[in-house]
């Protein structure tokens, strides 16, 4: 049985959020959420976390789980909706259009047989 959870609507880009979640992919929680302490990125602690809560949720759906045998199944980055806001320019240009991303982040938890 799998578990999973999202986290949509993030504050950054779904490039920059996808160098953090390709860290992880595959990996056992454990040694993930280890990296993802250690890493130096703005969405480490908010992917760990989302790991975490997608931990609880298995552990919710199958008490007495084995921890040491879950693993990430599928980690996913897809973008959001773009907040669009505008800076002054010179005159003749008036203003220049900032995109300021979000996206959204799925993590889905399964168990290996062994």
């Amino acid at each position: 049985m799998d578990a999973q959870a999202t986290l949509r609507y993030y504050r950054s880009s779904p490039r920059k959020a996808r160098l953090v979640v390709d860290l992880v992919r595959g990996q056992a929680v454990e040694p993930a959420l280890t990296s993802l302490q250690l890493c130096r990125k703005y969405a480490a602690a908010d992917v760990a976390k989302l790991v975490k809560s997608a931990l609880a949720n298995l552990e919710q759906a199958q008490p007495g789980v084995d921890v040491d045998r879950v693993f990430i199944k599928t980690i996913t980055v897809d973008g959001g909706p773009s907040l669009k806001r505008a800076r002054p320019a010179s005159k003749w240009v008036r203003s220049h259009r900032i995109l300021k991303r979000t996206c959204h982040i799925t993590v889905q938890l399964a168990v290996r047989e062994n």
